[in-house]
């Protein structure tokens, strides 16, 4: 009996191999031409699984990243309204706790929108899986809006924290008198401060970098932004430098959608003008971190 196992088969008399050794041809459906893309949209899929795994991240450590700043923004309320003490005494036509609330929410929501923009990139520099975010399938728009989205969601939820938080305190008034500045104000402010800290993780080589951008512009930018005062009280000079503060239009107008008065404007429309003016910069930032992240500066070395 002839060894089967060192049989070759020859070729038909057509010249054709037999089909259980013939090559087989793949579809090149299935394997395109290199180079060319086979995501050719929007790729939903990749952008929501890095928005969930952001999201994922700081809400693993919510004590840290949701409850403690809330608690720390809340301190402010307690210090000024026991130090202003329990006179009465009315900003705006109401009480000082009242008046001061809205601005510390969004203030709280800001900060924390860009101090978790402007970590992950920066870690995954110093830790060297930057990688991680540069090859999936992401376009530069997709990875951008992932990782806002991550950071919008946490400030919305400190705002949620904070807000629960001063409803307690007595003789803080919540009603809300304009729920679409309370909404545009939130997001823009939240945005501008997530695109912001984004740009910062880029620039940044080293945690010190980015606590530089935190203490020398973004701390004293919230704070005197009129989150404790209206900026009437100001000498002019001091007025004029207020109004190129963008922190200014955010609590001034989210603090509107509460109060239904502001001291950006003697009229309704100039809070108005103030949101159309947060809505143009939030485009202008994002075109900046686009083209930034496009052009690979600090990323790809």
């Amino acid at each position: 009996m002839p060894d089967q196992t060192n049989s070759t088969e020859l070729p038909t008399s057509d010249g054709t191999m037999p089909e259980s050794i013939a090559p087989r041809t793949v579809s090149a459906r299935q394997f395109p031409a290199k180079g060319e893309p086979l995501i050719h949209q929007v790729n939903w899929e990749g952008l929501k699984t890095l928005y969930m795994k952001e999201v994922r991240r700081f809400f693993k450590v919510q004590t840290q990243t949701i409850w403690a700043p809330a608690i720390t923004t809340l301190l402010f309320l307690v210090i000024f309204t026991v130090a202003m003490g329990r006179g009465g005494r009315e900003v705006l036509g109401v009480n000082f706790a009242t008046f001061v609330a809205p601005g510390l929410i969004v203030m709280g929501m800001m900060q924390n929108a860009f101090a978790n923009a402007s970590f992950s990139f920066l870690a995954g520099k110093i830790q060297g899986t930057i990688i991680d975010y540069l090859m999936p399938p992401l376009s530069e728009g997709e990875l951008m809006l992932a990782m806002t989205g991550a950071a919008v969601t946490r400030a919305v939820l400190v705002g949620l924290a904070l807000t629960g938080a001063m409803l307690l305190w007595p003789g803080v008034d919540l009603s809300v008198a304009h729920p679409w500045a309370v909404v545009w104000f939130g997001l823009t402010g939240s945005i501008f401060l997530s695109l912001l800290g984004f740009l910062s993780s880029i620039w940044a080589e080293k945690f010190d970098h980015n606590a530089a951008v935190t203490n020398f512009v973004i701390a004293p930018l919230s704070l005197l932004s009129g989150t404790f005062y209206v900026i009437d009280n100001l000498a002019p000079s001091f007025q004029a430098i207020s109004r190129l503060n963008p922190f200014f239009y955010v609590i001034s107008g989210f603090r509107f959608g509460f109060l239904g008065v502001s001291d950006i404007g003697d009229t309704n429309m100039a809070v108005l003008h103030s949101a159309l003016g947060m809505g143009l910069l939030d485009a202008a930032l994002a075109a900046v971190v686009y083209l930034v992240l496009r052009s690979g500066w600090k990323l790809k070395g």
